[in-house]
């Protein structure tokens, strides 16, 4: 369910063939990166927000992220092995071309990137929030607003919702 050279992650890729949905971040923060898990910071709104869609039938615990793929859902960040705030993290810590092959190799339905600054690190600048008009990699592409506490002037479970409401419509895909 990883690449091969996963030992040097901050956070382990949860992919894997047949999944409908790939969540993709910028990298673990600093809670995640020190916890082990996706989205782990209290004020972080992520986990709140996939059981509020209905993408997952509870609430789940950030530690409980490698149960994700039984609901159809993965995980990776374009940079795979740096951990902190987006302004921390050094030129050149995004790997566009190792997410692409990983999309290209697992084809999930859907990549929802978690905040623009993903989404722009892999599909360049001009982007808005919401469905993108080109897949990347084969998938619909979705940027999301930042779950992060410190990006609360921006969310917007609505955005969220459609991206939910979407991936639940993809043909085969049962839930």
């Amino acid at each position: 369910m990883s690449d091969a050279d996963s030992t040097h992650h901050i956070l382990p890729d949860v992919l894997g063939p047949g999944l409908r949905l790939v969540f993709c971040g910028t990298a673990a923060g600093t809670r995640s990166a020190r916890d082990g898990a996706y989205y782990a910071h209290p004020g972080n709104m992520f986990w709140r927000a996939v059981h509020a869609t209905g993408l997952t039938p509870r609430l789940l615990a950030p530690a409980e992220f490698p149960l994700m793929p039984g609901f159809g859902i993965g995980f990776t960040d374009v940079a795979k092995y740096h951990h902190g705030n987006d302004n921390q993290l050094p030129r050149g810590a995004f790997d566009a071309d190792a997410l692409r092959a990983k999309i290209e190799r697992y084809a999930p339905c859907v990549i929802a990137f978690t905040s623009k600054q993903a989404g722009m690190a892999a599909l360049g600048k001009h982007i808005t929030i919401g469905r993108q008009p080109e897949p990347f990699a084969g998938a619909l592409a979705w940027v999301l607003p930042s779950p992060s506490g410190q990006a609360r002037g921006s969310w917007n479970l609505a955005v969220w919702q459609a991206m939910a409401d979407e991936v639940r419509q993809v043909p085969g895909v049962e839930r």
